[in-house]
């Protein structure tokens, strides 16, 4: 078998789909379809049921999976690593949450390409419950988050920062100027990220722990609607402080003064426990850890 023919399995994987796959390739899919019966012969066994134009990994395909995903990786890191170069090359996969692109790894990106200029960047939004695995997979080098504080055996942390959660409104909102805690949000209407957020569970756990129902007048993932929605005075929006610097300024918004529970976030950076650290990773993360 070859690195080709196991880079083609992954993304039909991935694609689930063989044209698709050949596509994004730039292969003829009779290419990518000899790619895979090679390997299927080599194998002695089947690694993908047809089922009309749906394809489905058999078991011998999932097993198959999680090598071809690891000698994928370990190819990446000895184009990165072996090649006596002054500077390191490669590709970097780095997954990132979207509020930390509001101000602060944009500076930190440009900053990186400035010192490893040969390093190419693949950057992905990220969710905080996939992640893990995405590392796991290969599929990301590095995650950069910000979440409560995560524990996972399977991760190693390179960098941890405390962050803070506020609350925006309008100017002429009832609630601007006021201190606030749990009870005073009771019914009011509530901007909040959507049903995945971790920084939304954080909130509505804290709420039903002291009896108050607040009213969820709306859920998105996007920031943007939230903070146009709270200067537009339609409810009281929940977000990373770090979002919020511009419309502070401009005076768009204003942050309440938040007497509750403490609310605690974190950015974090995650390697997978078994990932070794190329010269790219260290860099990154200590630029990060040094524009904390």
């Amino acid at each position: 078998m070859t690195i080709t023919q196991l880079e083609t399995f992954v993304k039909i994987t991935e694609m689930n789909s063989f044209s698709l796959a050949a596509n994004d390739l730039g292969y003829a899919q009779s290419t990518v379809t000899m790619q895979i019966k090679q390997l299927e012969d080599e194998l002695g066994c089947v690694l993908f049921e047809r089922l009309g134009k749906t394809i489905v990994l058999t078991s011998a395909g999932e097993r198959l999976l999680k090598y071809a995903e690891r000698l994928l990786q370990i190819e990446r890191e000895i184009h990165s690593e072996v090649p006596e170069n002054d500077e390191p090359a490669g590709t970097l996969k780095i997954g990132v949450s979207e509020s930390l692109c509001y101000n602060r790894f944009p500076q930190i990106l440009m900053e990186f390409k400035k010192h490893y200029p040969m390093v190419d960047i693949v950057l992905s939004f990220i969710m905080h419950d996939t992640f893990a695995e995405l590392l796991k997979k290969g599929e990301l080098d590095l995650v950069y988050t910000l979440n409560p504080q995560i524990e996972d055996s399977n991760l190693i942390r390179l960098h941890e920062q405390r962050e803070y959660l506020g609350f925006y409104v309008s100017p002429d909102h009832e609630l601007a100027g006021k201190k606030i805690s749990e009870r005073d949000l009771n019914k009011v209407p509530m901007l909040l990220t959507s049903h995945n957020c971790s920084f939304r569970k954080l909130f509505l756990n804290t709420m039903t722990l002291h009896d108050s129902n607040p009213d969820i007048m709306m859920e998105t993932s996007s920031k943007e609607i939230l903070k146009a929605f709270a200067a537009k005075g339609l409810g009281v929006a929940l977000m990373p402080e770090m979002i919020a610097e511009t419309e502070l300024k401009r005076g768009s918004l204003v942050k309440l003064d938040w007497n509750g529970d403490d609310l605690p976030i974190y950015s974090q950076v995650f390697v997978h426990k078994d990932k070794r650290i190329t010269k790219p990773i260290e860099g990154l993360y200590q630029m990060i850890r040094s524009a904390s």
